[in-house]
């Protein structure tokens, strides 16, 4: 059903709900270029979290809601019987000026259905963009998405006004990518995150060799400083955990992410027309928050933690423990490597011990320098002694034996399957 007149708030209502379930906007990485600080949260803006912790407001919106594809799980999708509407770029300029005036939010996270072909949809982000840097002279945050099938120009300009891109890969394997979203194409998303990593390494080439001109000379431009993000939706295809995990250390490695975010497939949306669900789409109960929660905690294993994605899962366990997180897992499979000798070992060894973390295990070999660790100290240093124990030495000495993998399990398994928010802390 299309709407031929509708007010701003309904839009923003529209647009803010339309745009709810892409999980990839968070304002790490950034310096920012002056932004405030959000202290509320009206219709439209969204709560992230930065990599130190940091809890940031994002004005979170569509610019359009009409979209020329059918990918399956997406609640925008052509065959939803839902209203559409798009603002205008004069409209989504000034409501983000509001917003951010009124010290609401500190960035704007702005995507869009295909409403058009994607070079037409793309430069209505990039002219908003624009003209919210260079005419109104907002200095807050900025991430935009890159729609898929957008021409390395309009990806090079996107990133001369935003700190952040993103194109979502969505699905793991081009197989469920032909099943759910047969409009969308696994090489082009690709294509577009190589644009996107290609770009901003030559942009970062001339900005060294121009430290080394002349003074006068003009500095070279910033381009995308937050680099690019990319979401993985868990649940909606049949691919297990292990093929998602290496599918994100390839992106790691390949295009330098930022992040991978992952979106556990929720599958209540508007119906299609006629009232039918689509039978491509699993039937259950609910969202798999649990296994996305798992998901984030390996992926803090590859990104921090210096773990391969063959040493998270292998083919004899292609699924996260639902009860257990990874690194504990990993070190119940490798106890031969245990315990470990805290006064003597290296960064690389701490980092595999459960209970520690990049930060406690700085401290660790600092400590180490002028005194001898105790257990004691261990806590003092940001060890969690309830998971460590079981892994580590002082000079000899235990708190716990590794010599039961079956009883360590149980006392660090989680009986309800986890918490489900993004781990902030160290495990």
């Amino acid at each position: 059903m299309y709407s031929i007149v509708m007010d701003l708030g309904e839009k923003i209502s529209i647009l803010a709900g339309a745009a709810k379930f892409d999980a990839s906007c968070a304002s790490s990485g950034s310096t920012g270029r002056g932004a405030a600080f959000g202290l509320a949260k009206p219709a439209g803006v969204c709560h992230s979290w930065t990599e130190d912790g940091r809890c940031v407001s994002l004005l979170k919106v569509l610019f359009s809601n009409t979209c020329r594809f059918d990918c399956a799980y997406c609640v925008n999708r052509a065959s939803a019987d839902i209203k559409r509407t798009s603002f205008t770029v004069d409209e989504l300029v000034e409501l983000t000026l509001q917003f951010y005036r009124r010290n609401y939010i500190e960035g704007l996270f702005l995507s869009s259905g295909i409403f058009a072909d994607p070079d037409m949809v793309m430069e209505k982000l990039i002219e908003t963009a624009k003209k919210l840097r260079t005419e109104a002279g907002y200095g807050g945050y900025i991430h935009l998405k890159i729609i898929p099938g957008t021409g390395e120009k309009l990806i090079r300009r996107a990133g001369l006004y935003a700190d952040r891109l993103s194109a979502n890969i969505e699905l793991p394997t081009d197989r469920s990518l032909q099943t759910l979203a047969p409009q969308k194409s696994g090489k082009v998303i690709l294509g577009a995150m190589e644009e996107v990593a290609g770009a901003g390494a030559q942009f970062e080439e001339d900005r060294r060799r121009i430290r080394f001109l002349p003074r006068g000379k003009t500095s070279a431009p910033v381009f995308a400083p937050a680099g690019q993000s990319t979401q993985i939706i868990v649940g909606a295809s049949p691919e297990d955990d292990r093929q998602i995990i290496s599918l994100s250390g390839a992106l790691y490695r390949k295009f330098s992410l930022r992040r991978v975010y992952y979106s556990a497939f929720v599958p209540v949306g508007a119906p299609v027309r006629g009232g039918v669900s689509d039978p491509r789409l699993p039937d259950i109960p609910g969202p798999p928050l649990v296994r996305e929660h798992r998901l984030y905690q390996a992926d803090w294993l590859l990104r921090f933690y210096h773990f391969s994605p063959d040493e998270i899962l292998d083919q004899s366990t292609p699924f996260l423990d639902p009860h257990l997180d990874p690194k504990t897992a990993w070190a119940l499979k490798n106890l031969d490597q245990f315990p470990l000798e805290l006064n003597a070992a290296d960064y690389e060894a701490l980092l595999r011990v459960p209970g520690i973390g990049a930060k406690s295990a700085r401290r660790i070999l600092e400590v180490r320098r002028s005194r001898s660790l105790s257990f004691d100290g261990l806590r003092r240093l940001g060890v969690v002694l309830k998971r460590a124990r079981y892994f580590i030495t002082l000079a000899g000495s235990f708190l716990d034996r590794p010599d039961d993998p079956r009883r360590i399990r149980r006392i660090l398994s989680d009986s309800d399957g986890a918490g489900l928010q993004i781990p902030l802390f160290e495990f």
